[in-house]
């Protein structure tokens, strides 16, 4: 069977979904692996490597002729149109934001996994994508952070005087949120963090940081996501929180609900509390934020209360990409993975016993598999017909 690996095309993704590594991990399967021409390049990983490992590296990729298209962004409709019936796509789609793509999948026959779907048990962790990317994206909040902050993170005792460690906050203690307070304690800050789930605590203090605790509601979902609050419940968490914004000398926000606008942690009003030269950086600013007012892929300075100075927020953008060798390495092996899971004798034929297969399976035989995602194709049909039926009944008026 063909497994296709195209070069990525949306603006910002450098990453790639296989590596020479995990092409040869598909070899060994007995699959044939076509790789497009330079779709590694902006992850530093040349033709030559995946010739090397066994791939076949071509100038262009037919989806029409694969029985396998693994990619790394969710796929443009025009190229889930362009596979054959019965093909299988494995990578990250975002089913809640592209739900035209999702029915063209279904519509077209398509088998698809979205790695989003990864059921959180510890057999799949091989194969979760959310979290191998976040803890790139975890890390790379703090190199940004650290970039702009006009002083250091570690304590200095030196003869000319102590420099203290700077203070950083931690908002959002998932993955992404962990590895932020590792890395900042790396650096030698001085690390707090909040989640609105009691059972970070430990985890915060496995990590060398200091769990805040506030009096807000256990929001803890199944699967150890977080859950929405209730909007008297939001505004009183930012309450609580606001003094220890104030406090910080840096901010990392990286709080998300699956399938949902990112929550807001943290107000206009709040950033403007903190210091002089103090930085935000908001990991959520893609899906609607953490942050009032960030924006993605920029930097945006906010006046401090007192108007002596500025507050630097970064919205974060493709975090992820901004260090597409690693990333790709672990992204690669989550593909790989899930692909060896469902591979026989050189056949990807899925097993739909197996709970993983049946978790991240999100099209396949014309039906949408996930439930959350029928339903809002189906509202939106609904949507789409009761706007009809208005239009109709206009120009019969």
């Amino acid at each position: 069977m063909k497994v296709g690996i195209p070069r990525e095309t949306r603006k910002g993704e450098r990453r790639v979904a296989a590596t020479p590594e995990t092409v040869k991990q598909l070899v060994e399967l007995g699959l044939e692996v076509l790789i497009e021409s330079t779709a590694g390049a902006a992850a530093g990983y040349g033709d030559a490597e995946y010739l090397r490992a066994g791939g076949t590296v071509v100038p262009e990729l037919d989806p029409g002729e694969l029985h396998v298209y693994a990619h790394v962004r969710p796929l443009e409709r025009t190229t889930a149109l362009a596979l054959s019936r019965g093909a299988i796509t494995v990578g990250l789609a975002s089913p809640s934001s592209e739900l035209p793509t999702v029915r063209a999948l279904a519509d077209a026959g398509i088998t698809s996994f979205a790695l989003e779907l990864v059921p959180r048990i510890s057999r799949a962790q091989s194969m979760d994508a959310l979290t191998s990317q976040a803890l790139v994206a975890g890390y790379r909040c703090v190199l940004e952070a650290a970039m702009r902050l006009p002083r250091f993170f570690p304590l200095y005792m030196t003869a000319a005087g102590t420099i203290p460690p700077a203070r950083v906050l931690v908002l959002g203690v998932g993955v992404a949120g962990l590895q932020a307070i590792g890395t900042a304690k790396r650096l030698g800050a001085r690390v707090s963090a909040n989640d609105i789930r009691p059972s970070s605590a430990d985890e915060v203090a496995s990590m060398g940081g200091t769990f805040i605790k506030l009096d807000v509601e256990n929001a803890e979902a199944s699967g150890g996501y977080a859950r929405e609050l209730s909007a008297d419940r939001g505004a009183l968490q930012r309450q609580l929180l606001a003094p220890h914004v104030a406090q910080a000398d840096v901010l990392i926000t990286t709080a998300a609900v699956p399938g949902r606008p990112a929550p807001l942690l943290v107000t206009r009003e709040m950033v403007q509390g903190m210091r002089h030269g103090s930085v935000v950086v908001d990991l959520a600013a893609e899906s609607g934020g953490n942050v009032e007012g960030s924006v993605p892929g920029k930097e945006v300075h906010v006046p401090t209360a007192d108007g002596d100075g500025t507050v630097t927020v970064v919205g974060m953008k493709d975090a992820a990409s901004a260090m597409p060798a690693d990333a790709s390495r672990l992204y690669a092996k989550n593909v790989a993975n899930l692909l060896a899971l469902m591979t026989h004798d050189g056949i990807v034929d899925p097993d739909w016993t197996d709970e993983v297969v049946q978790g991240t399976c999100l099209t396949h035989e014309g039906i949408v598999r996930h439930g959350p995602t029928a339903e809002a194709l189906a509202a939106l049909g609904q949507a789409h017909a009761a706007e009809s039926v208005g239009t109709a009944n206009e120009g019969v008026s």
